[in-house]
């Protein structure tokens, strides 16, 4: 067992991962320190697994690394000996894609180094804060492969073509200002405030309706006419007893 494995959920060990499962929220923090909390297959399945639990009991989820990295791109001895048919499989593709998914919101809380396939792994999460020292960048191209875990496209529509392509073709990476500039991370914290900024978003998610949301977020993301998903989404919405109390409670208040 490794010394960094770490859970509040005795019925799951993790060798890659340390999670607290807490009562409003799923805590996740990237832990092989020893390559830079670099993602390899073993971590990938963890992750489906904390996908799995949150997919049955939704919740919002922090993920950071360990120590002064995020994750310092996908483990190169094993992308060197994949091939062709695990490109079809989109082993880290479709883990993102499953994060990105997630109903619950998702925040990222980068420091240091997001890299290669960790820099796509923060691209699927909801939001993204930093430290001064964050840096987002995609080298897949030097080392003969395009950058194929979503950043070819979600990049994309997350700063921008023109900024994209520099990243991605290019080479330049965006350091914390510039990415707060694009609009990639939501706000630039002090190292040490990080994880306690982190929270304190999932705080404020946490004190508005979870099913809202769960369907804002479903809005945000659809494909298509959006007007009609609106429209039904606030059909829902509308005829749940949370809204009629939460609107009821704000009313009262107003009239103190």
């Amino acid at each position: 067992m490794s010394q960094y494995s770490e859970t509040h959920d005795p019925e799951t060990r993790f060798e890659t991962l340390g999670v607290e499962w807490r009562e409003d929220r799923v805590v996740v923090e990237l832990r092989r320190p020893e390559a830079r909390n670099a993602i390899n297959a073993e971590m990938i399945a963890e992750l489906h697994q904390v996908c799995a639990r949150i997919e049955a009991d939704p919740k919002p989820l922090l993920l950071t690394g360990h120590g002064t990295v995020f994750a310092g791109g996908a483990d190169i001895s094993e992308l060197r000996e994949r091939g062709r048919d695990q490109a079809l499989a989109g082993i880290n593709s479709r883990l993102f894609e499953r994060l990105h998914r997630l109903q619950a919101p998702t925040v990222a809380a980068v420091d240091g180094f997001a890299l290669g396939g960790g820099a796509e792994l923060s691209y699927a999460c909801d939001i993204r804060i930093a430290t001064p020292t964050a840096v987002f960048a995609q080298p897949e191209p030097g080392l003969g492969i395009i950058a194929g875990a979503g950043a070819c496209w979600r990049l994309k529509e997350l700063v921008g073509t023109s900024v994209a392509k520099q990243v991605l073709i290019g080479g330049f990476k965006l350091d914390a200002e510039a990415a707060l500039r694009h609009g990639l991370v939501a706000e630039i914290v002090p190292s040490e405030e990080l994880r306690e900024r982190a929270h304190g978003l999932i705080d404020r998610m946490a004190a508005s309706s979870a099913m809202a949301l769960r369907m804002t977020k479903m809005v945000l993301d659809a494909d298509g006419v959006h007007p009609l998903a609106d429209d039904l989404t606030q059909a829902v919405l509308f005829e749940s007893a949370d809204k009629h109390d939460r609107m009821t409670r704000f009313l009262e208040r107003k009239k103190r």
